[in-house]
């Protein structure tokens, strides 16, 4: 992934100049593929094991001294390795998320966003990103201090999540953003969202079960870092999901992330 990755966004990469600071093995990969060759701005961190992904944790969060910091993760995970479930990774995607920064790990996550920030840059169009989402589900999930945000965010963005063929989303959720559809004027009685269980009742597995069968190809999940979460065990679940269906899904954790997409979005549309 790593390799398919760095090799077809290399232009774009190149163009953004983007500082990449790249974990050990993972610079060791690049290197040894011949892949981002005279690339200035990589730099290679420690391995995991001498406390890399640590550093990178430290560096989301601001670092130590001015131009340490980091803007955002690829973290192209693997759902069966268990490093994923590190402190050292959950670490690294909470503060990711606190700071509003995208954490991202798929591969179709990395390519697409790899276009978001092309656009935004003013050196891509968005237009593939814009035409595929006809034949796309989003899945539209929040914890209970984002719910608000996350009715906000469809209401900003109605016309483009509408775009979408389908929308998903557990009970609390599903049940606002389908009366804030009514109120804009979507059929009365039709559902905008396809509500499934509540996440501690098992709504988390169920769409996790759409990724798998590649039935959902986005999911938007305001997660609030804040809290113990006692079915923490399905939200794990759901995003293992997610990176098993590496190639066919991608995932925004914040806000953040998800405006920055969708502003990419409406910018390719106009």
């Amino acid at each position: 992934m790593l390799a398919r990755w760095a090799g077809e966004c290399d232009d774009v990469i190149r163009a953004l100049g983007l500082g990449l600071h790249a974990v050990g093995g993972t610079s060791d990969a690049l290197a040894r593929l011949g892949l981002l060759q005279g690339f200035a701005p990589l730099v290679r961190l420690p391995t995991g094991v001498e406390g890399g992904v640590m550093r990178l944790a430290s560096c989301i969060a601001g670092g130590l001294a001015p131009g340490q910091e980091l803007d955002g993760v690829l973290y192209f995970m693997d759902p069966v390795d268990p490093s994923s479930l590190y402190p050292e990774t959950l670490a690294l995607k909470r503060q990711c998320v606190i700071h509003g920064k995208p954490f991202v790990s798929t591969a179709r996550g990395a390519a697409e966003w790899m276009v978001v920030e092309s656009v935004h840059a003013g050196i891509g169009d968005g237009a593939a990103l814009a035409h595929a989402l006809p034949g796309q589900t989003v899945a539209l999930i929040a914890h209970d201090a984002l719910k608000q945000r996350m009715v906000e965010f469809a209401a900003s963005h109605f016309d483009l999540l509408s775009r979408f063929a389908s929308r998903v989303g557990t009970g609390t959720t599903g049940g606002l953003l389908n009366e804030l559809a009514w109120s804009r004027g979507w059929p009365a009685g039709q559902p905008w969202v396809t509500r499934y269980q509540s996440g501690p009742m098992g709504g988390d597995a169920q769409i996790a079960e759409l990724v798998l069968d590649r039935r959902c190809h986005k999911a938007i999940f305001f997660e609030d870092p804040h809290v113990a979460r006692q079915h923490e065990a399905d939200i794990q679940l759901l995003e293992r999901a997610v990176c098993t269906a590496t190639e066919h899904t991608s995932c925004f954790n914040s806000p953040a992330m998800a405006e920055r997409w969708a502003q990419a979005l409406a910018r390719a549309g106009s």
